[in-house]
């Protein structure tokens, strides 16, 4: 409790304050920077960090990291173009709220939902990280993978009404992951000599495509047609009712998120995939989601900000990085000259409580900058489409070809761009291809480690009590409904 305490007092330095809102604001606007993400923000930025000391270093650049995955959701809701990879649930609900009006709404929820998970996973951290670090420890390919399918389980009912298009555009998704060199034989599939494929399709092209530039061609096709009617109920913040509504969708999704935040190498994508399908299976209201559900917007966000939280426990407990932009504030420690590990809680515990505090800042922070300005935010989805799409489509060029300055990545979003417009016409959604792109590489690679794990033989599951359960929970929720309907159709 002392550390704590003594944690808290440094958040009282002027100093410590201006860098944490700085690194909060920072992550914000490039979080809604389509391609430009929070782990390479903080790559670039750490340099800057050399100089300021252990403390002020680490704030800042967990500040980022917190406020990023947050700034991610503002263009997702409001132009359907995912800043940050983990907001691309965000924007299968979000977006449509914001086309019938309520862009104010779907911000507003979007920063409680994402402040919630965020201190709830800085809370679990402070309270049980070292215990949380050893349970992340045991897990192993053979439990990722069986995490994995669990997480695809829900794709048939993922998205659009039909459960059969939804398995297209899944196993679409899959075949996608595929695409690149094999980790295992060195065999390179589906690259077609394309350099740019051997690493395998990038994840933010593909979500550029399907988002941004899918909804650029929808709205050039019905230009025409209709006339742009300005909706004075975007600027509406959510009620406590709507709030509300959500509380059992960010609860169990801020729990989901820190533990799937925990565990090295998944990060806040897949926890927000995987939330959004675990809400949409536990909501009285399955229908509304992918036209506009609230708890589609509060799911996702609580579970990738509350996967902050929890990639900070390995980084912190064990010295091994739960996410890309864990890797790059694990590296900045090391340049602070601190060595992180179990030894932190016992011989440097004020540093790493001024670290937690400074985390729990940060959420607040933008939570009162969210809430602030999402009727600002708001008002963007007011701009006539003629003004407001081709600014769109450049910065989806820029955000497509920044990361690895690959032309190669322009041409997959717009290529994506048409698979979407045409998947929308003929009633496909995109959130199956999405989660069977996002989990489709997973489940592979760790089927192949288990295998090897395992020498090749399929029963070395069966002595793995943590994968068995899980496969036990996929194979009840897909059993679930065929049981319910032959109940239901039993005479009395």
């Amino acid at each position: 409790m002392e550390a704590f305490l003594g944690g808290m007092a440094l958040l009282l330095d002027p100093k410590i304050l201006l860098v944490v809102f700085a690194g909060t604001l920072i992550g914000i606007v490039v979080g809604a920077l389509p391609g430009i993400s929070g782990s390479t923000t903080t790559a670039l930025l750490l340099p800057f960090t050399i100089t300021m000391g252990p403390v002020p270093a680490i704030a800042f650049l967990g500040a980022i990291y917190c406020a990023a995955n947050f700034g991610g959701s503002i263009t997702a809701i409001l132009v359907n173009s995912p800043g940050d990879p983990s907001a691309s649930a965000t924007a299968f609900d979000g977006y449509p709220m914001a086309r019938r009006g309520e862009a104010g709404r779907a911000l507003g929820m979007s920063a409680v939902a994402s402040a919630i998970g965020g201190i709830f996973s800085v809370l679990v951290l402070i309270i049980a990280a070292p215990l949380l670090a050893r349970v992340a420890y045991s897990f192993g390919p053979p439990e990722y993978f069986a995490l994995a399918v669990f997480g695809l389980s829900m794709v048939a009912m993922t998205g659009g009404d039909s459960m059969l298009k939804n398995l297209i555009a899944g196993a679409f998704g899959v075949l996608l992951a595929t695409v690149g060199q094999d980790l295992t034989t060195g065999v390179e599939r589906y690259t077609f000599g394309i350099h740019s494929f051997t690493d395998g399709i990038e994840f933010i092209p593909v979500l550029i495509g399907l988002f941004a530039l899918t909804e650029l061609l929808e709205q050039a096709s019905q230009l025409r047609n209709r006339a742009w009617v300005a909706k004075l109920g975007a600027v509406r913040l959510p009620s406590w009712d709507d709030i509300r509504k959500c509380s059992k969708a960010i609860w169990l999704s801020s729990v989901l998120g820190t533990f799937i935040g925990i565990l090295p190498a998944l990060g806040a994508t897949t926890a927000a995939m995987i939330a959004y399908v675990e809400t949409r299976r536990w909501s009285k209201n399955k229908a509304e989601f992918g036209k506009g559900a609230i708890e589609g917007v509060a799911g996702p966000e609580a579970a990738n900000n509350a996967a902050v939280g929890g990639a900070m426990v390995p980084t912190l407990a064990l010295g091994i990085p739960g996410s890309t932009t864990t890797a790059i504030i694990l590296a900045g420690l090391i340049v602070q000259g601190v060595r992180p590990g179990p030894h932190l809680f016992t011989e440097q515990p004020l540093l790493l409580y001024a670290v937690f505090s400074s985390m729990l800042l940060a959420n607040l922070l933008y939570l009162v900058l969210g809430l602030g300005f999402a009727k600002v935010f708001a008002r963007i989805s007011l701009i006539p489409p003629q003004f407001l799409w081709p600014a769109v489509f450049v910065l989806s060029v820029i955000g497509a070809y920044a990361p690895n300055q690959a032309m190669a990545e322009v041409w997959v979003a717009i290529a994506f761009g048409f698979i979407g417009f045409f998947m929308r016409r003929y009633g496909f959604s995109p959130a199956p291809l999405v989660i069977g792109l996002v989990l489709g590489r997973l489940v592979e690679e760790t089927l192949k480690q288990s295998l090897l794990i395992f020498d090749l033989s399929w029963g070395g599951f069966l002595g793995r009590p943590i994968a068995m359960t899980l496969f036990g929970l996929t194979a009840l929720f897909l059993l679930a409904p065929l049981l319910v309907l032959k109940l239901r159709g039993r005479p009395s």
